[in-house]
């Protein structure tokens, strides 16, 4: 079951230009910026009440998120819920009829697993499904 709204993810060309317009807008500061190379992005996040949104920029030319918004610009790229069990909801949804663009949770920003559905059976919206990792003491 899905929790809440965890993130809004928007596709940015320039994370410089877009932190400091989403700062003045917000009138908060990112609390946190990090590389995901494995997705080819670098990304900003901005606490916003419970839910964060996620401003993402392309690390190259072959990135999700520069393809993302030379086919439609920048802008909402994905919606993401909060899940108890990754593993489980991934099940859940599958047997619902959703297709996930990953068959496995991957490790994914500011320390979640993360599976994504595809959008064309989500109304073109895409929608990650989230869930904090188990920190190991």
């Amino acid at each position: 079951m899905m929790t809440q709204v965890e993130h809004i993810g928007i596709a940015v060309k320039d994370l410089g230009i877009s932190n400091e317009l989403f700062s003045k807008l917000l009138g908060v500061q990112p609390f946190k910026q990090e590389e995901v190379a494995s997705e080819g992005v670098i990304t900003s996040f901005f606490q916003v009440g419970q839910t964060k949104i996620e401003l993402l920029e392309g690390t190259h030319e072959n990135s999700p998120i520069t393809k993302f918004i030379d086919k439609k610009g920048e802008g909402i790229h994905h919606i993401a819920f909060e899940v108890a069990n990754i593993y489980e909801e991934m099940e859940r949804l599958k047997g619902e009829g959703f297709t996930l663009l990953n068959e496995v949770p991957k490790d994914g920003a500011d320390n979640k697993l993360v599976c994504f559905l595809h959008p064309k059976g989500t109304n073109a919206v895409l929608v990650e499904l989230c869930q904090s990792k188990v920190l190991k003491t």
